[in-house]
């Protein structure tokens, strides 16, 4: 038995339907690793729990997974909106949404959360930046905008499969972006900040 198996046969279950999502995202799409799975999506709903936001921003829905992980936790009338910038997406990722036990909770946005999310006019308490990563940055900017104090930002993939630290990589575009990223945060004090080694990496951020 593996560490990652011991940890999955300890943790809370994911759940028949969010099994069932993971398991079509590998079979119908290219990049199936790129949802969130078990051990993930528990530490997101975990999250939701703790922090008891009314409102969560997502930058990057993919087919889905994150979203009704981390709208599994939300409480009263809390919500959820998810932008995906690939409309080739919606036609997989629309059915999960809006299927799930979940479904009233969660907005489901095809379009560039960068200029689209602050036209709701929401104040967030909470987001989840797992976007381009080549535009990290920006994405971060345009939250932290729209995010009141206190709240937090969970930005996913910031360990990049280690390439963040692999000379090999220095001219790969997406590290990079996840690299700027990784030093932009480092400096700045608006926020404290830490990196989770979870899967691909996790930094949690919380605005001051």
């Amino acid at each position: 038995m593996t560490i990652d198996e011991y940890i999955l046969q300890h943790i809370d279950p994911e759940g028949d339907y969010l099994y069932r999502l993971f398991r079509a995202t590998n079979i119908h799409t290219i990049h199936g690793r790129m949802a969130s799975g078990h051990l993930q999506g528990r530490l997101l709903k975990m999250l939701v729990r703790m922090i008891r936001p009314k409102n969560i921003l997502e930058v990057g829905t993919f087919s889905g997974y994150s979203a009704i992980s981390m709208a599994e936790g939300l409480e009263g009338d809390g919500h959820l909106y998810t932008f995906e910038i690939n409309d080739e997406m919606e036609d997989f990722t629309r059915p999960w949404i809006e299927g799930s036990p979940v479904a009233d909770k969660i907005t489901f946005l095809i379009g560039d959360a960068l200029t689209e999310a602050p036209k709701l006019g929401i104040l967030f308490d909470m987001a989840f930046i797992d976007g381009d990563k080549r535009t990290y940055r920006e994405t971060y900017e345009m939250v932290m905008g729209i995010l009141r104090p206190g709240g937090f930002i969970l930005a996913d993939n910031t360990l990049w499969d280690g390439h963040v630290v692999d000379h090999a990589y220095d001219r790969d575009q997406q590290t990079r972006g996840i690299d700027s990223f990784n030093e932009y945060i480092a400096r700045d004090e608006r926020v404290e900040k830490v990196i989770l080694p979870l899967r691909d990496g996790l930094t949690l951020i919380r605005k001051k």
